[in-house]
């Protein structure tokens, strides 16, 4: 378990102390701070960021509802998805390591395609085209997105 201590003061300006049990060192980031910004992004990747972890609690994922065949990496990555028309099957903001589910409920035989950076086993696209519920698991690259799908659950 790691502790996090922050430190403020009147300027504005603040200290973030990790402290690792597990290395017995302190790590401190230092980051500028004004009212009303937001910091998304850092310069630097601190050295604590590269440490093995074990998570002691659960860990998952959110899931969005996303109809539209369409599934924005940058937002989830497990998706719930019931059409209400034909589509492609198509991975957004595509990022290396990601993988997750897509719950896909196909009420009424939609076509279902798939997107050129979406890669899909032979007779996958007619097996999730028919009526039902299928789970879908995927992989990305960081190029290609590697889809595979269950047969009919429901």
């Amino acid at each position: 378990m790691s502790y996090i201590t922050v430190q403020g003061n009147a300027s504005g300006s603040g200290i973030i102390t990790v402290t690792s049990p597990n290395t017995n060192s302190n790590y401190t980031v230092t980051l500028p701070a004004e009212t009303g910004t937001v910091i998304t992004s850092a310069s630097t990747t601190a050295a604590f960021l590269n440490a093995l972890e074990t998570f002691t609690a659960s860990q998952r994922g959110t899931v969005t509802t996303d109809n539209d065949l369409s599934f924005d990496m940058n937002v989830t990555n497990n998706f719930k998805c019931t059409p209400s028309a034909g589509g492609a099957l198509t991975f957004t903001n595509i990022t290396a390591g990601q993988s997750g589910f897509i719950l896909l409920i196909n009420g009424s035989n939609y076509s279902i395609t798939a997107a050129a950076t979406t890669k899909v086993a032979t007779g996958a696209l007619t097996t999730i085209s028919a009526t039902g519920t299928y789970l879908l698991s995927y992989f990305s690259d960081g190029t290609n997105v590697y889809v595979v799908n269950s047969g009919a659950l429901a």
